[in-house]
């Protein structure tokens, strides 16, 4: 009787232990794995230390640079009217704004997708999506809607969305193969993501190294999350306009 009593307080004891043991070692092993995505080192002035294939992620700009955003002469000197027209949004579409900022492209996207089409203006700063509401109300756009995103999860409807546009902001992504994995989940079948970034592989755009691109480096990280390019534009003065869609999408095309 006593040994059977003492088995049963060992076999209970070794339940107990390997529970807690799992529940301890559980995060510990989720941290480790998104860190397999990423390289650490020393930081430059302008980045944080973080490596995504091979490129240091850059700093963001806070909403103090707000003024910045809505500069007058960013339409001459970017040609924002020109992107505007190169995304092709349709009446009725769902438009993801992914670092929208001001919304400086958030409410000409609204007027673009009318009144049956919606405007996500995503951010991490509730600042900057104080302005955007603010905006949106004066201009009487109902139909852009403020999402506060997180570092890790920008906060999309799975399988709505049919244009992501970041202008300017994925470089500055602290954890860019996690959103980006969300923003993959989030593409309706027609779906695709439309990637504008300064120019890496021109010296004369005058943009800190780290707040540009090139598009080798743009199509290698973005295929790390199943995103193919299908077209690129460089209609623009200082930035590539490049388009993904999920792989199998692309090869159907």
């Amino acid at each position: 009787m006593r040994m059977r009593t003492l088995l049963r307080l060992r076999t209970a004891t070794s339940l107990f232990l390997s529970v807690m043991l799992s529940l301890t070692f559980a995060p510990a092993q989720a941290a480790a794995q998104n860190a397999g995505h990423y390289q650490y080192e020393k930081p430059s002035r302008d980045g944080i230390g973080k490596f995504y294939f091979g490129r240091e992620i850059s700093h963001v700009m806070g909403h103090l640079g707000a003024g910045w955003l809505e500069r007058p002469k960013r339409e001459r000197e970017e040609r924002t009217d020109l992107l505007l027209r190169l995304l092709a949004l349709q009446p009725g579409d769902t438009v993801a704004d992914l670092g929208a900022g001001t919304g400086y492209f958030s409410l000409p996207m609204a007027r673009m997708v009318g009144a049956e089409g919606r405007v996500l203006a995503v951010d991490i700063q509730p600042e900057m999506l104080a302005i955007i509401e603010r905006r949106a109300r004066e201009a009487g756009a109902g139909n852009v809607e403020s999402v506060l995103a997180t570092e890790q999860d920008p906060r999309l409807p799975s399988g709505a969305v049919d244009v992501v546009l970041m202008v300017d902001a994925y470089h500055e992504f602290s954890h860019p193969h996690e959103v980006m994995e969300r923003v993959v989940a989030s593409l309706s079948p027609r779906g695709r993501v439309v990637l504008v970034e300064y120019r890496g592989e021109d010296p004369a755009v005058p943009i800190k190294p780290l707040h540009k691109m090139t598009v080798t480096q743009a199509e290698r990280e973005m295929a790390a999350v199943g995103l193919a390019l299908t077209h690129k534009h460089d209609d623009l003065p200082l930035q590539h306009v490049m388009v993904f869609q999920r792989e199998d999408m692309a090869h159907q095309r």
